[in-house]
């Protein structure tokens, strides 16, 4: 996509924005979809792409506008956390055990891959969010602590929560039943 779009669309030309919104909506909505889920993912893109319309003026062309789009989507999404009043009632505490929050859905045909998509999606919202920021967007926990307002320590514990949790999830429907599957101290001794 040529920057001038991006010019043209900061003067308030409406068919250039549309321009700019087509190049990067797919983006968006899969950050979106990761971030936030499937769930909310559409209404999530369409608040991005309103905030980018109030501040495309503010783009200074100093980096890529995809990096700056991502970043204030990023933005977006956190700040809708935040609103939403779950910024730290989304987080497992450090006492809960994390497959006793987090059953594995009970699935019709066991035998059927779930795919990761569909386990991110699982997560509870705030160890997706930093699984998805860390992970998938490539973000420092010390840049994830700013962004969500916890402690870098937090979000590694999170991050740490949310793989086990994966994981599990995934083990659950591609591995064989638990009583045909080895104890764990079998698997060690043949090592």
């Amino acid at each position: 996509m040529p920057v001038d779009d991006v010019v043209l669309a900061a003067s308030g030309d409406s068919a250039a924005f549309e321009r700019v919104y087509r190049a990067h909506v797919p983006r968006v909505h899969g950050l979106a979809r990761r971030m936030a889920g499937a769930d909310v993912a559409d209404e999530v893109t369409q608040d991005v792409f309103v905030r980018v319309w109030q501040k495309l003026g503010t783009f200074r062309g100093e980096s890529a506008f995809g990096t700056w789009l991502h970043r204030l989507a990023v933005n977006v999404i956190v700040e809708r956390f935040r609103s939403l009043g779950a910024r730290r009632d989304r987080f497992l505490s450090d006492s809960e055990p994390v497959l006793e929050v987090m059953p594995a859905p009970v699935r019709a045909r066991p035998d059927l891959a779930m795919d990761l998509e569909a386990a991110i999606a699982d997560l509870p919202d705030g160890a997706r969010t930093i699984f998805v920021l860390h992970d998938v967007e490539g973000y420092r926990h010390e840049e994830i602590a700013g962004m969500l307002g916890i402690s870098a320590g937090t979000s590694k514990s999170q991050l740490h929560r949310a793989r086990q949790s994966l994981r599990s999830l995934l083990n659950r429907v591609t591995e064989e039943p638990e009583t045909a599957r080895p104890q764990a101290s079998q698997v060690r001794n043949r090592r």
